[in-house]
């Protein structure tokens, strides 16, 4: 079998060459081995080297290397709850401990169950943004390209505006109402083992309200006002109150409680509940703008 070149349609351009690819190909070949094709340099964009997320443009040139859509296994993947759906937009539920796109290592991901959830669909949704593997909640997907794309400008341009969180943490939370949380933070460390740190960098802000508070634990909504990597996490554990279960900022105890509980974008809102015990009812008022 011999390697196949094709051209980017008018209706294929500014997708990442990863997606461009997945749809190509079909859905009898994993992310994993995508991604392991383009490393490799097998796959090639006018010739010339690439990367998974390179935005491909119309007329371009794509080698995509032979290959036998039976050498790769058939995995079934559970399904992921949907929250919300219409023609253009999906809202799905992650479960805590897998990631969101998938790749070397991972045989498991958001984006997997997703390319299997709709394997006959013209068009396969793919996330539009990412959560940390060991948190829960939330994911946004386009179920069409100018869905996908109306979504990664909309994150692109507001970040983290619109997410509110779910947050147990270690302690009693002493503040009542909204408290604002506003840090500088970057990454430090030696090599491997880096971790972001509070006292300098770039701002990261957040509003944070207490649900229920008990004698040993907290239950947080937080709202993000800025993306910082770890910044829910961070800013919580610099202030005597690490969420549970976290590993690298607090003490692990069971799996990490942080879950995206809502997002509000400009075509719709879409919630999901964790499946923690004892969740109190959450009033609409809360969710402030």
């Amino acid at each position: 079998m011999a390697a196949e070149f094709v051209e980017v349609t008018k209706a294929e351009a500014g997708q990442k060459l990863v997606r461009f690819l997945e749809r190509r190909v079909g859905s009898d070949v994993p992310r994993s081995a995508i991604m392991r094709w383009i490393r490799k340099g097998n796959v090639r964009v006018d010739k010339g080297r690439c990367k998974p997320f390179d935005l491909v443009r119309e007329g371009q040139i794509v080698r995509i290397p032979p290959y036998h859509a039976e050498d790769f296994q058939q995995k079934h993947l559970p399904a992921l709850s949907i929250v919300y759906e219409d023609d253009n937009y999906l809202a799905v539920c992650k479960p805590a401990g897998i990631p969101t796109q998938g790749g070397s290592g991972h045989d498991d991901s958001v984006a997997d169950r997703l390319l299997s959830m709709f394997a006959e669909a013209s068009y396969k949704p793919a996330p539009a943004h990412r959560l940390d593997r060991d948190t829960s909640g939330l994911i946004l997907a386009g179920k069409s390209h100018q869905g996908q794309k109306n979504l990664s400008d909309f994150f692109a341009e507001h970040g983290e505006g619109g997410k509110f969180y779910l947050a147990q943490i270690e302690g009693r939370w002493p503040q009542e109402g909204w408290t604002d949380l506003r840090d500088k933070m970057e990454k430090r460390g030696p090599k491997g083992r880096e971790k972001m740190q509070v006292g300098s960098g770039k701002e990261a802000l957040s509003s944070v309200l207490a649900l229920d508070v008990g004698r040993d634990k907290s239950l947080l909504m937080v709202k993000l006002h800025t993306g910082r990597t770890h910044q829910i996490r961070v800013q919580l554990s610099s202030r005597g109150f690490p969420i549970v279960g976290d590993v690298k900022y607090g003490v692990a105890i069971g799996r990490m409680k942080l879950h995206c509980l809502r997002i509000k974008t400009p075509w719709f809102t879409a919630s999901c509940l964790p499946d923690w015990d004892n969740i109190p009812d959450i009033p609409d008022h809360i969710f402030v703008d």
